[in-house]
């Protein structure tokens, strides 16, 4: 006997499309309330009762409906909406700790955050910000100072409250919190020369930030009197295969150098791993000097000398700044320098 063939399945559900997809008024029905009393329940809850509050948000679950939270923010002419912009949300980025205070100190005040990856290059930066200023966000914050003139110029021109976090410049966009990278760099120099190192060399990336402490390093090098000081190349952004890439061209260009100072912690222990590698002893033979003091840092064989910065508090200052801006009030100082501090411990 010849079994029948089966109908095709269908799926128990579909994508729903912006025709079929639930609204107010199916909520409203649900509930058994009208739609003016549904709104003002997802909107302004504390006028209803806790009953009827009760009611439509059992009718928001069964019906799927989803608010338009940029329509009611129209009407207040405000969004609770804040886009941060990060150079990279890769794993081993520094900027990590920074977006997540940020993040919930914006919470704490209401506020939800729009995270958007900007790379290191600037292409896409035009479409992101486009992106951004067309979701009518209440507040911007730019890890990492954006380079393009033309993009500063038209972040002025919205009137959307901007900070810019991680980086110092001398025209900010609006406020600023953050550090030099040129003096990191500088400071580094004289931690080295103190230590007695004499053949200094560099491990950079390709970005504007480690370029600066390279620059940093460089200028306070030859004031030492080191001369020039070899470097090399790295992409962004930083990975661990980088630090042994350029640890190990360095070795074959310069075999008597005896310190390098890294692009980043994660580039750090890249090069104490090609170091091993290569039968060479971390301090003994060659010191090394991250950037970053991220949580391996200290647990790492041997430990890293890096430089510590506080991007918790980073986060946080450029939150509680940004919503005091956003808000109205007084800004004391619009722009602060957190600083920074060579943790000095065994690898250099």
């Amino acid at each position: 006997m010849r079994s029948k063939p089966c109908p095709p399945s269908t799926p128990a559900s579909k994508p729903l499309s912006p025709v079929n997809r639930p609204t107010l008024a199916d909520v409203a029905k649900v509930a058994g309330v009208s739609k003016i009393t549904a709104s003002r329940a997802l909107g302004n809850p504390t006028i209803v009762s806790e009953a009827t509050r009760l009611k439509v948000q059992e009718a928001v679950a069964k019906t799927g409906y989803v608010p338009n939270l940029l329509a009611g923010g129209l009407k207040s002419a405000r969004s609770r909406l804040v886009a941060c912009l990060v150079p990279t949300i890769s794993s081993g980025s520094a900027f990590i700790l920074a977006v997540q205070s940020l993040t919930e100190t914006l919470a704490a005040s209401g506020y939800q955050v729009m995270l958007g990856q900007r790379g290191y290059g600037e292409q896409g930066e035009d479409a992101l910000l486009d992106a951004v200023i067309g979701r009518r966000v209440d507040g911007i914050v730019l890890i990492g100072a954006m380079q393009t003139s033309s993009l500063r110029q038209r972040l002025r021109d919205t009137g959307i409250p901007v900070i810019e976090a991680w980086d110092m410049t001398r025209t900010p966009i609006d406020m600023l919190v953050g550090f030099s990278h040129e003096k990191i760099g500088a400071a580094v120099a004289n931690y080295v020369h103190s230590k007695g190192y004499r053949k200094p060399t560099m491990i950079v990336a390709r970005e504007p930030r480690s370029t600066a402490r390279g620059h940093g390093f460089l200028k306070e090098a030859r004031r030492l009197g080191y001369g020039d000081v070899p470097a090399t190349r790295i992409d962004a952004p930083t990975r661990m295969r980088h630090g042994r890439q350029g640890a190990a061209e360095l070795l074959r260009q310069h075999p008597d150098l005896d310190v390098i100072f890294c692009a980043t912690d994660l580039v750090a222990l890249g090069a104490i791993t090609e170091l091993h590698t290569q039968g060479k002893r971390v301090p003994d033979d060659i010191g090394i000097v991250g950037f970053g003091d991220l949580d391996f840092a200290v647990d790492a064989e041997p430990p890293l000398t890096t430089v510590q910065i506080d991007s918790i508090e980073i986060g946080r200052r450029a939150a509680r700044m940004l919503v005091e801006r956003i808000e109205g009030g007084p800004i004391a100082d619009p722009v602060v320098d957190l600083g920074f501090t060579v943790m000095e411990r065994a690898s250099g």
